[in-house]
Order: C-alpha cells, then structure tokens, then sequence
C-alpha cells in the first residue's frame, strides 16, 4: 500500500506539471516523515550520496563541452564540410544532417543540444535549396537522437551510476547501435528523395573539399580525444569530459569565435541545466531509497516472472512501456525512477545490464521527439520559428527507422555487446 501511495503521488504531482525534482522528493520526505524507522538525517545521507559519485561529475563538464561547440561555430564548420563531400549526391543535405550530427555528438552528449545547433544551422539551408519544410525538420529532430547513444552520452552516464556499471561500456556500446540507426536514417532519406533530381548541388572541386575538411579537422579532434583517451586507458570518462572541455574552449579561442557575453551565456546555460539535472538525481537517490526499503524491485520480479518466464515476453513490456514513459518523462528522470525496479527484473532474465542499457536509452530518448512533451520538438519550432504541429508532421516517417532500430537492439543483443566486449570492458 505505501508503494501504490508513493507511486500514486508521484505520478498526480507529474500530471500537474510539478517539476520532476519535486515530484520525486515530496512523497519520499513524506514517507520518511510518517515511518518511524526512518528519519531526517537518513533523507540527507542518502539525496547527498546520490550526487557524491565521481562518474557524475562528467555530467556539468559534458553539458559545458556542448555549449562550447554550439557557441563557437563548430556545427557549422562540420556542416560545410558536409556539404563540399556529400552535396553533388541527390538528396544530398538529408545525409549532411544525418553526417553533420553524428560528428556534432561527439561533443554535445544530448538531443536536445544537437538538435538546436543543427535546427539553426541546416534546417533553413535545407529550405533554401528546395527541400520541404516537413522533411528538413523530421531528419533534423530524428538524426539529434545519434547524440545520446555515443560518447559523451549524457543519459548513458545517468544509467551507469544508477544501474552500477561501467561508464565506459555502455559508451562503447551505443557505438555499433548508433551506426545502425545512421544507416536507417538515411536508407529513409534516399526513399523519400529518390526521384527529385533537382536536390543536388554542383560538384565541390578538390580544393573546396580540402578547405572544409581542414576546417572541419580540428573538431574532428574532439572525439578523438574522448574516445581514444578513454579506450588507451589514458583517462576515465569523467577526465576525458575535463580534457574535451580544455581543448574545445583552446579550439574556440583560436577561432576567435568567444565573446565574453557569450561566455557567460554559454556558462549560465551550462549552469541551469547542470543543476536541474543533478536536483533531479539527488532527489531521486531518496525515492529510490525508500523503493528499495519497501522491495520494490523484488515485488516487480516477482510479479513479472510469474506473468511470464520469456525473457522476450520481458523485453517487449519493458520496450511498450519507456516509450509510453518516455511520451511525457525527459530520459533522465525516467531512468532514475525506472531502472532501480526494471534493472534486477532484467538481470533475473538473464539480460546483459549493459545491452539492457543501450535499449532503455533508445526508447526513452525516442520520447524526446514523441509528443505531448517531446523536447526536441519544441526546441526545433523554437529555433527555426515553424510552428510545432508541422514539426511533428515532419518527424512522424522517421519513426519507421527508429522502431527498426530499437527491434534491432532488443533482438540482437550482440549490436550491444560486441564492440565493449572485443575491447575488454565486459
């Protein structure tokens, strides 16, 4: 009775639109107030230590090293030479955006900061050049979601310190998940361009090509820094977001590209999101202390196994419900409240908590662009002025090689483990 309560409260202060740091905290502070075992000093034991944990400090420096990109022209400069390799191809700036992105997550970590980078930067030259206003925005909304599933996955580092496994593995096995839904994207955007012949540019010359890409180099460098120092062991994840920090803002200085009103922009917003991110975590670090305490984990198990012994059956519930949760929870409340009860749930299955992970991930970041609360959909009617009903019109094919995607992962456990396996993390 006292989880049905907890659980009841949390989901009607949700439904008021109580911002989800509070949602979590007042029915805990609650529960510890009422029980008479519990008290006061365990409630700020427990939310300090949920903060206390060195793989979180990642999560400010990440959020900083996206707002560096964005600021200092980085998506365009990728963006460019995007444009000079890939224009002369029918259909070309649809496998820009997709190209453009992938290169911009290796420094951004979230959808929400590659979707208002690229929205700025390639949504009106795609309308410039004779795309629709429909198509330009869906691939733009549906390639952000390659941020999340690659170093520095911002949500992958929120699952790790929640579920107890490594940062670098579930890095490392977004990677291979990640490619497979860049080939999906743009299998979908050769369908829906393949008989305009008029969506091409001329041919860059040699020359073009080599000045774009020099240009490009630099921010190249980024994730090279990140992943290949995180690979060779040189430094952890959480050094490897100080390290991608420095050599961004070096990067950002060389081009000039800093004032100091938009460093101090860049660092409130850094501030601010860093903050709601964090509150979110401390105050889930109480509600999931007081699921635990009541064995809330093993109440599901024991509920699920003897509704099914399939661990097929398992995943395919796990996957209708973080779609429906992540409908109207941003990924990183939605993993905080639900991987403390589905996680045992799926070891009990025998599931590889690390593949486990990289499913969660997907879906709930899928979320990002699935109304009533999708923020990149938001975010992109904000930063291109189109209003959000033609943003979710544009969005709604590219569903079809997201939810292949997600089949693919659930399925194919190896799409997940291969690659951290092959390098020694699991």
């Amino acid at each position: 009775m006292t989880l049905v309560i907890m659980l009841g409260g949390l989901l009607v202060l949700l439904a008021f639109r109580v911002p989800v740091a509070i949602s979590l905290l007042a029915p805990a502070l609650i529960y510890v107030w009422l029980e008479p075992t519990a008290n006061f000093s365990i409630a700020v034991q427990q939310i300090t230590s949920g903060v206390n944990d060195f793989a979180l400090l990642a999560v400010p420096l990440f959020i900083l090293l996206g707002n560096l990109a964005n600021e200092s022209g980085i998506s365009d400069r990728l963006y460019n030479a995007g444009v000079a390799f890939l224009g002369h191809i029918r259909g070309s700036l649809g496998y820009v955006n997709v190209a453009t992105s992938f290169g911009f997550s290796w420094m951004s970590g979230a959808a929400i900061a590659d979707a208002a980078a690229m929205g700025k930067v390639q949504v009106p030259a795609m309308i410039k050049r004779g795309y629709s206003q429909e198509f330009s925005l869906g691939v733009t909304a549906a390639s952000s979601l390659i941020a999340p599933m690659i170093p520095p996955s911002i949500p992958a580092i929120i699952y790790a310190v929640t579920a107890g496994v490594s940062v670098g593995a579930l890095f490392m096995a977004g990677l291979v998940p990640a490619l497979v839904l860049i080939a999906a994207l743009c299998g979908l955007v050769w369908f829906l361009t393949r008989k305009d012949e008029s969506l091409r540019l001329p041919k860059a010359s040699w020359k073009e090509r080599g000045r774009t890409a020099l240009g490009a180099l630099p921010a190249a460098g980024a994730g090279v820094i990140i992943l290949g120092g995180i690979l060779s062991g040189i430094f952890t994840p959480t050094e490897a977001s100080g390290i991608g920090v420095l050599y961004i803002f070096v990067l950002s200085l060389c081009y000039r590209a800093l004032s100091p009103r938009k460093i101090w922009r860049m660092l409130l917003s850094s501030v601010e999101t860093a903050g709601s991110v964090l509150l979110i975590v401390a105050a889930a670090a109480l509600f999931g202390w007081v699921l635990a305490r009541e064995q809330a984990p093993q109440i599901a198990a024991d509920f699920i196994l003897n509704f099914t012994d399939s661990p097929w059956v398992f995943l395919l519930l796990v996957n209708v419900l973080l779609l429906i949760v992540g409908c109207v929870l941003e990924p990183t409340a939605a993993i905080l409240i639900l991987v403390p009860v589905l996680g045992p749930v799926a070891e009990a299955f025998g599931i590889s908590p690390v593949q486990f992970g990289v499913m969660v991930i997907f879906n709930l970041v899928i979320g990002l662009i699935t109304p009533p609360v999708g923020l990149v959909l938001f975010v992109l009617s904000s930063v291109t002025g189109a209003p959000v009903a033609t943003v979710i019109r544009g969005v709604l094919p590219f569903f079809i090689p997201m939810l292949i995607t997600l089949v693919l992962i659930t399925l194919v456990p190896a799409l997940s483990l291969w690659l951290p396996g092959l390098l020694g993390f699991v």
